[in-house]
């Protein structure tokens, strides 16, 4: 919940003047829901997408305040985030509530991008793996295993994110790997072509290293994505 109508033109302006240099990665932009039509309108015609933060499972009625997936075909959407750390924090979304989440961005047309992580009690409890299968499985036991290949994974480490504490490539690494490896255990090919972001704190300074690691696939880009140049820096990173 970021930025105003002028701060927003100014960043997208900044990312499309230096987007052309990057030709083999998949740039999305999630900004907030009343400038997803400003987002629609500056990116148009451009290889960046653009998605929302959040979407609700209702198809539509009376649920004020809330978004529905066919609202953001109607801006053009691509993608949508789904059970993001701050939306299970602070919004109580459970594994269920996040899958059918998913279930419903996806029956809409639109790419999920599923995000998963533990929170420094829980990695500090050791239950980092307990803590993520529950909730990879419970997608897997919702829409089936093979609508990952629908979808996109993000990686948060809640702990790693404001805490003062980092995570190291090797750390997220281990992580990208067991969740390629959960899924795997259902089926090997969703797995191996399974995009899996890692949203804990990238920046250009680290994110060369980062996605140099065989199971991290992008990033799911918070604060860096905030400054047009730091944002092209990890997208040229990628590239």
């Amino acid at each position: 919940m970021n930025g105003s109508r002028e701060s927003v033109k100014t960043l997208l302006d900044g990312i499309k003047g230096g987007i052309d240099a990057v030709k083999q990665a998949e740039v999305a932009v999630c900004p907030p829901y009343v400038y997803i039509p400003d987002a629609q309108n500056q990116l148009d015609g451009t290889t960046v997408a653009w998605g929302g933060q959040d979407v609700s499972v209702q198809a539509s009625g009376a649920y004020t305040g809330e978004v529905a997936a066919s609202m953001l075909l109607d801006f053009g959407c691509k993608y949508v985030i789904v059970g993001h750390s701050e939306r299970r924090e602070y919004h109580g979304e459970g594994n269920r509530l996040v899958a059918e989440k998913y279930a419903a961005a996806r029956a809409a047309g639109l790419v999920p991008i599923f995000c998963v992580g533990e929170t420094l009690e829980q990695r500090e409890q050791g239950i980092t793996e307990d803590v993520i299968a529950d909730q990879i499985d419970a997608l897997i036991e919702l829409e089936g295993v093979e609508s990952l290949a629908d979808g996109v994974v993000a990686y948060e480490p809640v702990w790693a994110i404001g805490t003062g504490k980092t995570a190291t490539p090797e750390q997220a690494q281990d992580v990208h790997a067991f969740i390629r490896g959960r899924v795997a255990v259902r089926d090997s090919s969703v797995a191996d072509g399974l995009r899996i972001l890692y949203g804990g704190s990238m920046k250009p300074a680290n994110a060369a290293e980062l996605i140099a690691k065989p199971d991290i696939d992008g990033g799911l880009i918070g604060g860096a994505a905030l400054k047009a140049e730091d944002f092209l820096a990890i997208c040229t990173a990628a590239n």
